[in-house]
């Protein structure tokens, strides 16, 4: 997690910009203008929205997430993005350039933003750390729970009429297999625990008194935690190394009746593959709220196999954990613009008074 930075020491910029979102450009008085589409945050009601529009910013909404080709036709003429997992790549920062002051991620997840490009270019982004990781454990279980019980085939049945009554399984005493062992890693064993399953774990950060605690078994590679657990449960950030992590070799490693439950993102696994293992029966099922492509084609075979579950990236999207992340999201980009107050930096810009 990166540094909480206080403004007031590290960065003074309030004569930039006035305490009512006014933006002094190029000698002429303008308001400062956001560019916000996170649909989570404009769909949900919270006092979010009040504070936002509190600060006389212009704001322009759209419903993201946006690819590149969309974000570059709007690059340019905004102060600030309010963002969620929009394509902000190098040629979007390079356009949006030198207007842009501040990239506020609604979320934690940075892959669909060029970091390298913002520390070059000095655009400091910031995220929302500690806002949604019960929720998304909660939402997980959900799937995993709705999976091994036939849960949404067994209610359609009724729905239509007819009295289907399938035998599923337990979770009790089963083989979880957690990867990463950050805030979301460790609500998932807590959950775990309270339905007494076998707990395995892999990641870098390992937090050894909770694991002790907890009960938690240390594996020190990935092949062994898929040889060992019926079920894996990927919650790791997405980069490089963990790109398709979840592949063939390692879904052929796993016991007999083992599912995957993916709440993370679509691209630690290899969908492919997937598909494959539920196919040949190597694999007795995939729960999923993330795709590869959001919204994925709607003749994407994932979405109409018998033995998947796909839900459309609704994890942290509850009531609760909405106006959480959303007044996070919003405080950072205000505190920053107003040049006073803590923020939450992800990529270690912080921009001199004198830029």
């Amino acid at each position: 997690m990166a540094d909480l930075v206080t403004m007031e020491s590290a960065c003074q910029i309030s004569d930039l910009y006035d305490n009512l979102g006014v933006l002094e450009w190029r000698g002429r008085a303008m308001p400062m203008r956001i560019l916000l589409t996170t649909c989570s945050f404009q769909d949900t009601p919270g006092p979010h929205h009040e504070f936002l529009e509190s600060q006389g910013y212009e704001i322009v909404r759209e419903r993201g997430p946006l690819s590149e080709e969309q974000m570059l036709q709007l690059a340019g003429d905004f102060d600030g993005f309010l963002c969620g997992d929009d394509g902000i790549t190098r040629a979007v920062i390079e356009k949006s350039l030198p207007r842009l002051r501040v990239i506020a991620k609604y979320g934690i997840g940075l892959d669909k933003i060029d970091i390298a490009a913002t520390k070059e270019f000095g655009i400091p982004v910031m995220f929302t750390p500690g806002v949604n990781h019960t929720t998304v454990a909660e939402h997980t279980f959900c799937l995993m729970l709705a999976l091994y019980r036939n849960l949404v085939e067994t209610v359609n049945a009724t729905r239509e009429g007819r009295w289907l009554r399938l035998t599923g399984h337990e979770l009790w005493r089963k083989k979880i297999g957690i990867i990463g062992m950050g805030r979301i890693g460790q609500e998932m064993v807590k959950r775990a625990r309270g339905f007494d399953m076998e707990v395995h774990g892999y990641g870098n950060f390992w937090p050894e008194d909770f694991c002790v605690r907890e009960g938690v078994t240390r594996h020190r590679s990935l092949d062994s935690l898929f040889e060992t657990c019926d079920i894996i449960s990927p919650h790791t950030k997405l980069t490089a190394e963990t790109h398709h992590m979840i592949h063939r070799a390692r879904l052929a490693m796993m016991p007999p009746e083992a599912i995957v439950v993916n709440t993370g993102r679509g691209e630690l696994v290899d969908t492919e593959a997937v598909l494959e293992a539920l196919n040949s029966g190597k694999l007795a099922g995939y729960a999923t709220d993330v795709m590869e492509q959001e919204p994925p084609d709607p003749a994407h075979p994932l979405l109409s196999h018998p033995k998947a579950l796909v839900t459309a990236h609704i994890g942290s999207r509850t009531f609760e954990s909405v106006p959480r992340q959303a007044m996070k999201a919003v405080t950072n980009l205000v505190n920053f613009l107003q040049g006073e107050g803590p923020v939450f930096c992800a990529n270690g810009v912080v921009p001199s008074a004198e830029e």
